[in-house]
């Protein structure tokens, strides 16, 4: 059995604040919600849950589908009933024993999402139950009699004070139109790119500008603090990149690690450059996700590499990959003309311009991996030689690190 688990941003439609993610696991014969599949496999993946619920349920809400059955064996009980949202389905809205089931839940607690929700009593009769409505809106856009009745689901949502989340969301034209539904919420493969409008400058996350600003004004900086701070920041790795090889400093050499770039740039050029930065200071924090993206990414692609036997790049080499995947949502400019500019080796320029090559692989298969298309990430896995059975723990390992990290830089932030 193969465990294939991903998180997808859930976001409120009118400002960039993440409002939680939704758990998204793979859905086969072998499935938690095959209700055809034996106990083993929905065990193995209760398990797998179990020990990786302090990865996954960390400071936003999570929403996750639980089956009848799932309810019965009080599985959600696991999960902070603070932190966990309890997605339904048609499975539970029909059953006979539907209503006892979620007040109890309800009772203890736990919040309640309904999926795909339909104009029938069945479903009518659970609004008093839960907090979340969500549609799949993908396909409305084209379709006036669709999109009427997503609109009346709205309606009808914020009559009875329920909060709506569109879901599907996957492309600009389709989050506009959320926006004219007038919907809570959006989830969908767009939301990352949605949350920055590009600008003709670069962007810096102002925690990861913080702690570069108190780590250079010491007596002695740590270069490897240093390195370590920069990066994690795609666009500060990027202008680091930039500048170590500009005619400035007469380069004879290209630089193209983030340590060789912080020697030849010297500590006093450094601090030039970071208190420069310094004044673009604002509190715009929507970039937040993208460069949370870009950097869950970086990680990702660094162990997956690791795993790999005689791979065309090495770790370091896929941690720029996944860095600078979302620079062309930062920068406006052609991807091309943006990577032309930094010394990255050719395979990963290849990878992020066409996808194409062994490392353009490796990249499709981070992104099928994250949009949860688990029949095309399992097909490049096995083709690169990766064993599908580990990806979910690294990916969870990898969302623990972004995790404290993250936690770490938001703390110097409200130090400074």
């Amino acid at each position: 059995m193969d465990n294939c688990v991903v998180r997808q941003a859930i976001k409120d439609i009118h400002t960039d604040l993440i409002v939680g993610y939704e758990l998204m696991i793979q859905a086969d014969e072998d499935s938690l919600y095959n209700p055809s599949s034996d106990s083993v496999a929905a065990n193995a993946i209760v398990a797998f849950l179990s020990e990786n619920s302090n990865r996954i349920f960390k400071g936003k809400k999570t929403f996750m589908t639980f089956t009848p059955s799932l309810l019965f064996r009080n599985t959600p009980k696991i999960f902070d009933k603070d932190q966990v949202v309890i997605q339904i389905e048609d499975n539970i809205v029909i059953h006979s024993l539907a209503t006892i089931l979620i007040s109890k839940y309800r009772e203890q607690g736990y919040h309640f999402a309904i999926n795909d929700f339909q104009f029938t009593p069945k479903y009518f009769s659970m609004l008093e139950y839960v907090d979340y409505i969500k549609v799949d809106i993908s396909s409305t856009l084209n379709n006036e009699t669709q999109r009427r009745s997503v609109a009346n689901v709205v309606e009808m949502a914020h009559g009875f004070q329920k909060e709506f989340i569109a879901t599907g969301v996957n492309s600009k034209e389709v989050y506009d139109m959320a926006k004219e539904l007038k919907v809570d919420y959006v989830e969908g493969n767009y939301i990352s790119s949605a949350m920055k409008t590009k600008t003709s400058k670069m962007d810096f996350l102002q925690g990861n500008l913080y702690q570069l600003i108190m780590e250079i004004t010491k007596e002695e900086p740590d270069v490897e603090v240093l390195e370590e701070i920069v990066s994690r920041d795609a666009s500060l790795t990027y202008a680091l990149l930039k500048m170590a090889n500009s005619a400035y400093f007469a380069v004879h050499h290209e630089t193209t690690s983030v340590r060789q770039a912080l020697v030849r740039v010297g500590i006093s050029q450094l601090k030039q450059w970071v208190y420069l930065l310094s004044f673009e200071k604002n509190d715009d924090n929507s970039s937040e996700e993208l460069l949370k993206t870009s950097f869950m990414r970086a990680n990702f692609a660094a162990a997956l590499v690791k795993r790999l036997k005689k791979f065309e790049i090495n770790s370091s080499d896929a941690y720029l990959l996944g860095m600078f995947s979302t620079l062309e949502y930062m920068i406006d400019a052609p991807i091309e003309e943006i990577l032309s500019e930094i010394p990255i080796v050719e395979e990963v320029k290849e990878a992020l311009i066409t996808k194409e090559g062994k490392t353009g692989k490796l990249y499709q298969l981070i992104l099928h991996y994250e949009k949860a298309e688990w029949k095309e990430s399992k097909a490049i896995a096995e083709e690169l030689g990766l064993h599908t059975n580990e990806m979910a723990q690294i990916y969870m390992e990898c969302v623990e690190e972004v995790n404290d990290i993250w936690d770490n830089v938001v703390e110097s932030k409200e130090e400074v």
